[in-house]
């Protein structure tokens, strides 16, 4: 017997979905937005400057300056933001960080997980009443599709097929 056996490998991932919020601004559309508000800016404090509302002018660029920091905020935040469903040593795993960057973690056992997907309460993993959340960044279209791939990676995971030289 050897001094050191090998630890046992792990079981491979059978199923992994990442899903992220969606991602329609960028640079240029920031850029344009930039634009049509320090457009707005100079011309609204203009408007205020000739009318004899200097005060205006300011509040108008501090406002604008807010905005725009707000826009990337929320933009920087959206991009740290993802799910991950995975099913690996007999287990699905959700995990989830949000765009804090604070995560949650939830899984079950994957033999008796059941895939729902109703149009009050959305898609879940279910299993004697324990409901885990998936695919809150998702269309309906697109969780239709991840139900479909989770039902049939579960399916697969159900009734594994064997491949014993023997028996050929």
């Amino acid at each position: 017997m050897p001094a050191n056996p090998a630890p046992p490998r792990p079981e491979p991932v059978l199923f992994e979905a990442v899903s992220t919020p969606a991602h329609s601004f960028h640079r240029g559309l920031f850029l344009l937005l930039a634009g049509i508000t320090l457009a707005w800016t100079i011309l609204g404090g203009t408007v205020f400057l000739l009318v004899g509302a200097w005060p205006v002018f300011g509040f108008l660029g501090a406002e604008s300056l807010l905005a725009l920091g707000l826009v990337l905020l929320h933009h920087r935040r959206a991009g740290r933001a993802r799910e991950v469903v995975r099913l690996a040593d007999g287990r699905i795993t959700v995990r989830r960080v949000d765009g804090r960057g604070q995560r949650t973690e939830a899984s079950m056992d994957a033999y008796w997980a059941q895939v729902e997907l109703t149009e009050r309460e959305g898609l879940a993993l279910v299993r004697r009443g324990h409901r885990i959340p998936v695919g809150v960044f998702l269309s309906e279209a697109e969780k239709e599709d991840l139900a479909g791939a989770l039902r049939q990676a579960l399916a697969a995971y159900r009734r594994p097929s064997f491949d014993n030289p023997q028996l050929r």
